[in-house]
């Protein structure tokens, strides 16, 4: 063992008549922990929540979604699919018919009444609707049954409890005609038999209720139902645009611009993340404050680690002044302290990482914390334990604290013998 190192484990961790490290050491591991720990946990919590949420909106809506302009409806043709299915990166394409309508239901009990809520509902392959319905169903029946007086809905759970709906009730649904428009009855001053004839009323029926966590624009106005029943009423053949999801989502942009290039006018396509650019720039945001939370928390960190290495050279300055006597060099003393804050921040460090560990495996286990999902789309906080943020942290913190501690290192080492003997 070097001269250096066996003395500096001697300064930073010799034993007292208790027993025990010094007092001062022992605050500044624990500083350095729970500043590491801090930083973990708030990198998991911020890259979690940023994971969870971007998981939710990727799997609410298709990867790429292929449209004509004016979101007019056009014949759904095999020809137009294999031409997109045979792009590469290209995983799965399915057709789908957008129909907004007004959903009423009739409210039992004291309050009765009705209670209306614009919704869109959107025809989907029953593949499609399984797959998405595998991830959020909460109650009903993933089977659509085979009746002839009414569709099959699949509602958000936001909008069943805005609503008051559950399963296997009936419900209204109330939509424009093809040629109909609300400007069209005040212009020609219609009366009310023509506004209810222009009208497209449909029974429906809840099949099933889905939770996303998604609750504006989604859980409470996305309502899912069958492709073929909604063409059959409505528009028979006719779809609103392809739904397209990839393998590699990093390659996204490309693949949508193969698409459209592809097919031609006047079919136009967007991202999922174009889609909701609002929601994907706040994520954004978010993970943009990871180097201030970094930088911060770490400077907490060495200002510790100074203070420590400034309080441990006036205990220890006899000492200094006893090993420049007897010929130890500037250079040696320096690497003496030097390694004393390695060893302190090591310890730190160690300890901050075991406690932020500890403290994500408690949460994740027993979900203490619990959020307004209306407001953070989520019910708990996630915590997303990724050994890197882990590495990381701890290098950071290292690299810093070694970078500063050069400071009381260089103070030690121009310590005079004589007056530090006489101190």
């Amino acid at each position: 063992m070097k001269p250096e190192f066996y003395i500096a484990s001697r300064f930073a961790f010799k034993q007292r008549s208790t027993s025990k490290p010094t007092f001062i050491i022992m605050v500044a591991v624990a500083g350095i922990a729970v500043g590491t720990a801090a930083l973990i946990l708030t990198l998991s919590i911020v890259n979690g929540f940023a994971g969870s949420i971007e998981k939710k909106l990727i799997s609410f809506s298709a990867h790429i979604q292929v449209r004509q302009p004016d979101e007019q409806l056009f014949q759904e043709r095999r020809s137009t699919i294999a031409a997109i299915a045979d792009q590469d990166n290209i995983a799965g394409v399915s057709p789908f018919l957008e129909k907004s309508f007004v959903l009423r239901s009739r409210i039992s009990g004291q309050d009765g009444g009705w209670k209306s809520k614009p919704v869109l509902v959107k025809g989907v392959k029953e593949e499609q609707r399984r797959a998405f319905l595998h991830k959020f169903f909460r109650q009903g029946s993933l089977a659509i049954p085979d009746r002839q007086d009414g569709i099959s809905l699949y509602v958000g759970q936001t909008l069943a409890d805005n609503l008051r709906l559950r399963v296997g009730q009936k419900v209204m649904l109330a939509g424009l005609g093809a040629g109909g428009s609300g400007q069209k009855f005040y212009v020609q001053n219609s009366g009310i038999v023509d506004l209810f004839s222009s009208l497209n009323l449909e029974v429906g029926y809840i099949s099933g209720i889905y939770d996303t966590g998604l609750q504006e624009g989604f859980d409470d106005f996305v309502v899912l139902s069958d492709l073929a029943a909604l063409q059959q009423r409505y528009n028979p053949s006719m779809i609103s645009g392809y739904d397209i999801n990839v393998h590699n989502l990093a390659q996204l942009q490309g693949t949508v611009k193969k698409v459209i290039d592809t097919l031609g006018t006047p079919f136009y396509g967007y991202t999922v993340f174009e889609r909701y650019a609002n929601l994907f720039e706040w994520l954004k945001l978010q993970k943009n404050m990871t180097p201030l939370l970094i930088v911060t928390i770490t400077i907490v960190a060495v200002f510790n680690i100074i203070s420590t290495l400034l309080v441990l050279i006036i205990e220890k300055t006899r000492e200094i002044g006893m090993l420049a006597a007897l010929g130890f060099e500037p250079g040696k003393i320096r690497r003496v302290f030097m390694l004393q804050a390695f060893l302190i921040s090591l310890c730190g460090i160690s300890a901050g990482n075991i406690l932020a560990l500890s403290l994500s495996l408690i949460e994740l286990r027993f979900h203490f914390i619990t959020l307004p999902e209306k407001s953070y789309f989520l019910t708990h906080i996630p915590l997303l334990i990724n050994p890197t943020d882990y590495a990381m942290v701890s290098m950071a913190v290292l690299a810093f604290t070694l970078f500063f501690a050069f400071i009381p290192a260089r103070i030690a080492s121009g310590l005079k013998p004589g007056r530090a003997l006489a101190t």
